[in-house]
């Protein structure tokens, strides 16, 4: 999953762009308003966490220029502020949850994984099962029978892509795209490197490599 965070604390920002990337989030960070709007109306993201704050456009003005654009991402709104009326103006320009600093960062992370199940209208499972395996995307937990496989969050963040359309091809480009973030130049091999860890920790049939496409998780 890709988040943006449009926030001009920057301490703030990289310490929370460092906790969400360990939890297995691909995240990009800028720190004006107007290069916040101009960000998320490219779309590719999956939740935008936005300061109300912001030099060049407020998070309110970034917000409801998103939703009169129609664009219909998650945000999860930020603010130094308390009181009812800044909640209420943010909920009224379209954002779908609000935090009030300072937060505790468990918390942060128990409102984006809620935000991002309940996109796309409830419907998304928090828990995956593919073959003999069961994969919990609330407690990032992964059980073939009883037995539970232990992954970094990056390989469980792959492991999840492949899940979420198991006996499809996905390309190496999509998951570099969702796991890894805009400003990831290095080498897109890397890839390879954790579909390759996974098949040694899940069994060398689970992933099927489909040249020249990507790859697919066994669904049977």
């Amino acid at each position: 999953m890709r988040l943006l965070i449009v926030e001009d604390e920057k301490r703030l920002a990289v310490s929370l762009a460092g906790g969400l990337t360990a939890e297995g989030f691909a995240v990009d960070v800028v720190h004006d308003g107007l290069e916040g709007l101009h960000r998320a109306s490219e779309g590719g993201y999956d939740l935008v966490i936005l300061d109300i704050m912001l030099p060049g456009m407020n998070g309110y003005r970034v917000c409801s220029n998103l939703r009169a654009a129609g664009h219909e991402v998650p945000i999860l709104m930020l603010t130094a502020k308390d009181g009812e009326y800044d909640e209420a103006e943010g909920l009224d320009t379209g954002a779908d949850d609000y935090l009030t600093k300072p937060f505790s960062y468990v918390v942060l992370v128990a409102r984006v994984r809620a935000l991002l199940r309940r996109r796309g209208g409830g419907t998304a499972a928090p828990v995956l099962t593919v073959g003999p395996l069961r994969i919990d995307t609330a407690a990032r937990r992964v059980n073939r029978g009883e037995d539970e496989i232990t992954l970094t969050a990056k390989e469980f963040a792959v492991l999840e892509q492949l899940a979420l359309r198991a006996g499809q091809v996905v390309s190496k480009a999509e998951i570099l795209e969702h796991v890894w973030d805009f400003a990831y130049d290095g080498d897109p091999n890397i890839v390879e490197v954790y579909v390759s860890t996974l098949r040694r920790k899940l069994g060398a049939a689970a992933i099927r490599t489909v040249r020249g496409a990507g790859y697919r998780l066994e669904a049977k």
